[in-house]
């Protein structure tokens, strides 16, 4: 039986809850150096997975066609769209978010989207827990992910609780098809698919701390073509 999933996704609940909850009332100090320390930590540890890479070639080239399938299928607009939505539905439940205009909401929520749903270390721990039953990776992302749901959810609100949705059901969907994934993928694929995931990350904290604001859900199908390019790659060029 699965639990990471559920005990990560909890922790993104209960985490955005608490930190809606205390909004202003913790110091604004705080919620604006805590934010950039979650984006120092997130370039860390792109840096960190980028570091991993074998076939570095077939790495920029799922990059560069991934990113321009999510730019042509606008992927980014529309997950903000879903995240308009999300935010007005909770809206009518609880007290909106004050201070930030649809613009700034928009370019955060989607940001930390990223950070929550397709950071190595959740894709990794669901395959993880899926093919051995360990749900230890996901125990950690779970402590992670408590606080910096609550942080961010001082100035985004309520709306950050609803990421625990999407992010369930990729780990659940990563978990189950694990079995299926893992014995047809080699060290060196796995050690490409976590540099283009870096990237992602990296490109991600930049976004968070507003030092340039990449387009990081549109780079979201590098994911899925980097593997196979890594294995083409091993087998007619390199």
């Amino acid at each position: 039986m699965l639990i990471g999933p559920y005990v990560n996704g909890t922790a993104v609940v209960v985490g955005g809850l608490v930190g809606a909850f205390m909004g202003t009332r913790l110091p604004e100090r705080l919620r604006t150096a805590l934010p950039l320390t979650f984006g120092l930590a997130s370039m860390g540890l792109g840096i960190v997975l980028i570091i991993k890479v074998t076939h570095m070639p077939a790495v920029v080239l799922a990059m560069v066609l991934g990113a321009m399938l999510g730019e042509l299928v606008y992927l980014e607009r529309g997950i903000g769209r879903v995240a308009g939505v999300a935010r007005s539905l909770v809206d009518k439940i609880f007290p909106p978010t004050e201070g930030l205009s649809h613009e700034e909401f928009m370019e955060r929520f989607v940001a930390i989207l990223v950070l929550f749903c397709a950071s190595g270390t959740g894709i990794f721990g669901s395959m993880h827990e899926g093919m051995t039953g360990d749900p230890s990776i996901l125990y950690i992302k779970a402590i992670l992910d408590l606080f910096t749901s609550a942080i961010f959810a001082t100035s985004l609100g309520y709306a950050v609780a609803t990421i625990a949705a999407p992010q369930l059901a990729i780990q659940l969907g990563l978990a189950a098809l694990a079995a299926l994934i893992l014995p047809l993928v080699n060290e060196s694929m796995m050690a490409d698919f976590s540099a283009a995931g870096g990237l992602i990350m990296f490109a991600t904290g930049l976004r968070i701390c507003g030092i340039k604001v990449f387009p990081v859900a549109n780079m979201l199908p590098a994911l899925l073509l980097v593997m196979p390019f890594s294995h083409l790659w091993a087998t007619f060029i390199h």
